[in-house]
């Protein structure tokens, strides 16, 4: 077959245009990557600053991501939405969202369901439970690392705090691992 100069001339233009539009797309998936890879360092960046542990420690992104996703939502009595949440819906949604388990209940029920942890053997994920001024459970919030946990608190809504605070100190009852 005996192609004139034009067809040759097309021909490597198709060929060069084919080559142009497969380097462009794959520049974008690597742009995506770039994005998601960009906020998840960031998302480890910044609860690695918070619970004040190495970035490398932040491995659970799920957890993380809905924890950011509701920090700050104000505390409602009975609340379920981020218009306002209760500490054991806070709980019982992370739970669902985070670990496809399912908690309900009252902070006082939801203790019935875990297996006793001793506090030097938490592990993330692992539920907090309070006694405050009462001689039941009252409260209850997330395990994290470093001594820090996420709760639904009355004054700050959603947000991480410190076991060692005096006020959290004070207060503490135990900490449970969900029995299934």
């Amino acid at each position: 077959m005996y192609l004139s100069a034009n067809n040759k001339y097309y021909t490597f233009l198709l060929a060069l245009l084919l080559l142009l539009s497969a380097c462009g797309s794959s520049k974008k998936a690597t742009s995506t990557e770039g994005k998601e890879n960009n906020s998840s360092s960031k998302l480890k960046a910044k609860y690695a600053e918070l619970l004040n542990v190495n970035e490398k420690k932040i491995d659970n992104l799920k957890l993380y991501s809905f924890i950011n996703e509701w920090y700050g939502v104000p505390y409602k009595f009975g609340g379920k939405n981020k218009s306002g949440i209760d500490c054991s819906s806070f709980a019982a949604q992370l739970y669902s969202s985070v670990y496809d388990k399912t908690l309900s209940g009252t902070a006082a029920s939801i203790f019935y369901q875990c297996k006793p942890v001793s506090q030097n053997n938490m592990e993330e994920g692992d539920l907090v439970f309070f006694k405050i001024e009462s001689k039941n459970i009252t409260h209850i919030g997330i395990y994290l690392q470093n001594n820090k946990f996420v709760h639904a608190g009355t004054k700050k809504g959603v947000r991480i705090e410190d076991l060692d605070e005096p006020y959290f100190k004070k207060y503490f009852f135990k900490a449970g691992r969900l029995k299934n």
